[in-house]
This record gives structure tokens, C-alpha cells and sequence, in this order.
């Protein structure tokens, strides 16, 4: 059992998760990762065929490669055991989470919809995927949390929460569904630290802002939204890394949200980025 600070960030197979899974490791974190795709080269698309890039297991590794502790740990947000499973195998390994990073979302059908597309069945599982799986992770280990001391709970969160899109679905915009639900999951880190506080729970709300990901490639979505300025997830993992190493960070943003690519620029916590 590891007797060193550790951060459980779910959907870490790639992307935005990965990124800050590994810059976790970097500044200390033995970190348990979670997610669908195991093995790099498994997963596809919704069509079934075209490939995603990306896996626990090569996120693992670049955990270890820092001298950190890595565990992957399969799990599915529409499945509610397998979710709360995740949660304990990460406890019952490391013996404790300091950090937990609510990253993964939802990646069914349904996210890009219009008003009149919206069926029900469509907002259930968005809202499954996006806002309830996550209040019950956060729920089911939060006890755990207040008898350690306290813990740092990171939501990964968009700016659809509060921003109108420029355009339609296709030039710029986004479904409501999604927005919706990213709307509903910002007011929970705000009032989980006005309840919890004092027992030691410190939470933040990521804006990672337009983020290219190995799915926008393979989507061939990755040049459509010019409109807003882009970052590596890379950036987004060095914000994460600095909240959670930072003393000053609990009293400036505590139960707000961070901007993340702006704190990474203002701060340089990126060498190399901006060029």
C-alpha cells in the first residue's frame, strides 16, 4: 500500500484525462486512472469501425515513467456498479485518494442534437453519463474523504455551461443536451465545498476551453471550432497540476471555475506553449 499522495482521475485513456493523469505523476501523484478502453488500439467510433487512438495501459506507462505508481481500472459511466467498483479497487489498492478528477463523459449518441432531436432517451443518458454517474462517485467515496482529513475533487466542466455557441450544429455549435448537462455539473463543486469545507473538501471547476483530442482527429472535427482559441491537453493537465501543488490555490479559487488554458499561459506552467 502506497503511503504517498494519490489522484484517481476517470476517463484517462486519452486525452484531456491522460494529460492530467500524467502531469499529476510528475508533481507526485501515484494515480489510478479509469476508463472504457483498456488497450490502446481497441477502441472505435460510433460507426464501429473507425479507430480511436488511445489506452490505460499506455497511459500507465507513462505514469511509471516518472517514478510514480500506476493502476488502470476499467470502468463504463452507463454502468453504475462498475463506476462505484472503480472507486473502491482504487482504494482498496492505494489505501486512499487525495485527489479525485472527475474527467470522463459521456461519448454515446446524442451529445450533438437540436431542441427537436432531443428525445427523452437522449437526455436520460446524457444526463447519466455527464452529471449522475459522477455525483455518485463523488458520493460514494466522500465519507472516506472527511474520515482521512479532506480531499481535493476537480469537475471537468465547458464553457457551453454558460457560453452561446457562434453558429449551428456543424458551423461552431453544439447540442443542447450536452450543454445542458455540463450546466447542471458546474453548480456541483461550488456547493459540495460550502457543505463539506470545513471538513477538509476543496473543489474547483476546470474550463479547459477547445481542447484537440485523438477522438476530434479521428471525428475529423478537430478544425471546427476556430472560433475559439485551442490548447494541447497538455495544458490543460499543467493547470491541474498546479491547483492541486499550489497552497494559495484553495483560498483564490476554491469552489470557482479555473480557466485552465489562461492559468497555464499567465503562469507558464507549459514550456513550449503558447509558441
Amino acid at each position: 500500500m502506497s503511503d504517498r499522495k494519490v489522484a484517481f482521475v476517470t476517463g484517462a485513456s486519452r486525452g484531456i484525462g491522460r494529460a492530467c493523469a500524467i502531469s499529476l505523476a510528475q508533481v507526485g501523484f501515484d494515480v489510478a486512472v479509469s476508463a472504457r478502453t483498456l488497450t490502446d488500439g481497441t477502441a472505435r467510433l460510433d460507426d464501429g469501425v473507425t479507430p480511436v487512438p488511445g489506452g490505460l495501459d499506455t497511459t500507465v506507462k507513462r505514469i511509471i515513467k516518472t517514478g510514480q505508481e500506476g493502476l488502470a481500472i476499467e470502468m463504463d459511466l452507463m454502468d453504475r456498479k462498475s463506476v462505484l467498483n472503480a472507486a473502491d479497487t482504487a482504494y482498496d489498492h492505494f489505501g486512499r485518494v487525495d485527489v479525485l478528477l472527475n474527467n470522463a463523459i459521456y461519448q454515446g449518441p446524442g451529445a450533438m442534437l437540436t431542441v427537436e432531436e432531443l428525445e427523452d432517451t437522449y437526455v436520460k443518458q446524457l444526463f447519466e453519463g455527464n452529471v449522475f454517474s459522477q455525483l455518485a462517485l463523488t458520493r460514494h467515496l466522500l465519507p472516506r474523504f472527511i474520515k482521512q482529513g479532506g480531499a481535493t475533487i476537480i469537475n471537468m466542466i465547458s464553457a457551453t455551461a454558460f457560453t452561446n455557441p457562434p453558429g449551428k450544429i456543424g458551423s461552431g455549435g453544439w447540442g443542447v443536451g450536452y450543454a445542458m448537462t455540463k450546466a447542471a455539473f458546474e453548480r456541483f463543486a461550488p456547493l459540495l465545498m460550502i457543505e463539506h469545507g470545513e471538513d477538509g473538501i476543496i473543489t474547483y471547476n476546470i474550463d479547459p476551453g477547445h481542447v484537440v483530442t485523438e477522438r476530434q482527429r479521428a471525428k475529423q472535427k478537430d478544425k471546427e471550432y476556430t472560433a475559439f482559441p485551442s490548447a494541447p491537453p497538455e495544458a490543460i493537465g499543467a493547470a491541474v497540476a498546479w491547483l492541486v501543488n499550489e497552497p494559495s490555490a484553495p483560498e483564490e479559487y476554491g469552489g470557482k471555475i479555473v480557466n485552465a488554458q489562461r492559468e497555464t499561459k499567465r503562469r507558464k506552467l507549459l514550456p513550449g506553449w503558447p509558441e
